[in-house]
């Protein structure tokens, strides 16, 4: 299944170059490059990003303005953002730079363009460097229909934000396209870990607690009704292995699962999906599975193929 751009994935109400430079909003100053560098690679990285942009995606056709950038992250607003909403600029450029320090460059351009919009598109969705929908920039696009958007800086605004930028990991991780994994955990449970291990990376504790309580108790109607995604399956396994655990299973993805080009080829099965998770967490999760989706004989034979099919996956 392909992953974005999606399409309002979250509601409202659900509470590579690394360069050492003097930056400034709005002007980069760059230091003398080493030999062998690609300065062209590098001009087209560091280059201003547009001061107006265009959309022409979905039902969106706003002329944006770009309120912020450096070399990690662009901050766009239609005319109705209040300009008095600041904490995009240094919220999305951690997120960036968290996220790109754990799973790698994303694209040629290490910026990621993050939308806001103010009294409509409410809800979110990604693009990534892949999609010429939204010319081919990771872009976070997320709006309200509340004429006070984004005024807080605190809770849901930031989740939205950070839920967006976990669509554009599991879209684009390590160089290839699609999630093979989006039809089994859906729109918003991989998000769910990917948030939680963000704000425990930034040191954002109170936030991390925060959102450990409002998904602890969360159910889903799939694999069967009753699963609890994040209690009995991405939390168990994040206490195996953490950060580490989370970008190793992309690391197998990108290693072994079948490719057409730069695109995964097919979606994953059960059967696949707890394999690779085995994988990247160095433990049969077979058991952990059982607990959290219950164990068919379906999924049984798939994990068996899957053993077989794909051999260098140990545990």
């Amino acid at each position: 299944m392909k992953i974005p751009p999606l399409k309002s994935c979250i509601p409202r109400s659900i509470p590579v170059l690394l360069l050492c430079l003097a930056i400034s909003c709005g002007k980069d100053s760059v230091i003398p490059l080493p030999p062998g560098t690609n300065t062209a690679a590098v001009k087209a990285a560091l280059a201003a990003p547009p001061a107006t942009w265009q959309e022409h995606w979905f039902e969106h056709n706003q002329l944006l303005s770009r309120m912020f950038y450096d070399n990690d992250v662009a901050v766009y607003y239609d005319n109705d953002v209040s300009r008095s909403v600041t904490w995009p600029y240094t919220y999305m450029g951690d997120v960036w730079r968290y996220t790109k320090s754990v799973y790698g460059a994303f694209g040629s351009d290490p910026r990621l363009f993050a939308v806001f919009h103010t009294g409509k598109y409410s809800g979110g969705h990604p693009s990534t460097y892949f999609d010429a929908s939204h010319d081919y920039r990771n872009v976070i696009d997320v709006g309200s229909g509340s004429t006070s958007a984004w005024l807080s800086g605190a809770g849901n605004d930031l989740d939205i934000v950070t839920h967006e930028v976990a669509h554009i990991v599991e879209g684009a991780s390590k160089g290839y396209h699609n999630s093979p994994a989006f039809g089994i955990w859906g729109d918003s449970k991989w998000a769910e870990i990917f948030i939680y291990d963000v704000y425990k990376g930034l040191g954002r504790t109170a936030d991390a607690t925060r959102w450990y309580n409002l998904v602890i108790n969360n159910t889903d109607g799939y694999p069967r009704a009753g699963t609890q995604w994040f209690r009995n399956w991405f939390y168990p396994i994040y206490q195996l292995k953490g950060t580490a655990g989370l970008n190793k299973y992309f690391t197998l993805l990108a290693q072994y699962f079948p490719k057409n080009g730069q695109n995964y080829a097919r979606d994953m099965n059960m059967g696949e999906f707890v394999h690779f998770w085995s994988g990247a967490v160095g433990k049969n999760l077979k058991a952990q599975a059982t607990i959290a989706f219950g164990w068919t004989a379906q999924y049984e034979t798939q994990f068996n193929q899957a053993r077989a099919a794909f051999p260098g996956i140990t545990y």
